[in-house]
């Protein structure tokens, strides 16, 4: 009686079929890497932005806000915030003396500038959360065909084998014909989790950026609630 566990049909498979579920695993094995450390990744933003909010808002002016910024460095709000605050300093030096008395319209103008540096360091974040999500796209996308690749091909082997032996009995097909059908059900178990972690993150970061502009209109709220007040 043929042994059809999965390590006996692979060691039992030919050449092709074999690099077809080395690279599976390899996918597979990435896969999972990116899964964990994101996962490892979201658990620290979550936890950096609840305590610089927390700090953010009980904080007595913006230079004390910084300083707890500084010490949520994976936050999305703080590094949004420090982007901010670096660019109001920028405003504030770039004036001379003779700005003392500037209009309304020339604040305004430098809350453009404040504005784009906070879509700035929003898409900076983004990205930074998002990345090394595209391998998850892809082995979800291509790993199922990779298996069904070695699948025809192993099934192909397969025939050339009955031509060769000249008889199709069941024992003689039911080998190689397994062998073969590992490569899909490997694809497929490669594909489904990194497609589900790969919409699970997908929205995670759609979350987080919803977060992210509420923070910056908060925040830019604050700002020019100052400068009215100045007037």
């Amino acid at each position: 009686m043929q042994d059809l566990s999965i390590v006996s049909m692979f060691l039992n498979a030919g050449l092709i079929v074999k690099c077809v579920m080395l690279l599976l695993m390899t996918f597979s094995i990435g896969s999972w890497y990116i899964i964990f450390m994101k996962f490892i990744l979201f658990k620290r933003v979550r936890q950096d932005s609840e305590s610089f909010l927390e700090n953010f808002w009980r904080s007595k002016n913006l230079a004390e806000a910084a300083k707890s910024a500084q010490k949520t460095p994976t936050s999305p709000e703080a590094q949004i915030f420090i982007a901010g605050f670096s660019e109001l300093q920028k405003i504030s030096k770039s004036k001379s003396p003779s700005d003392a008395n500037d209009t309304f319209e020339m604040r305004m103008a430098g809350m453009d500038n404040l504005k784009r540096a906070l879509e700035k360091a929003a898409t900076t974040e983004s990205e930074r959360l998002g990345r090394a999500l595209s391998f998850l796209a892809t082995t979800g996308s291509a790993t199922p065909f990779i298996g069904l690749f070695g699948t025809v091909w192993g099934i192909m082997s397969s025939f050339q084998d009955i031509g060769q032996k000249g008889g199709a009995s069941l024992a003689v097909v039911a080998p190689g014909i397994s062998e073969a059908l590992v490569a899909t059900a490997a694809g497929l178990a490669v594909a489904i989790p990194s497609v589900i972690f790969f919409n699970y993150f997908t929205a995670k970061i759609a979350d987080t950026e919803n977060d992210m502009q509420r923070f910056s209109t908060d925040f830019l709220n604050l700002v020019e609630r100052d400068l009215i007040a100045k007037l």
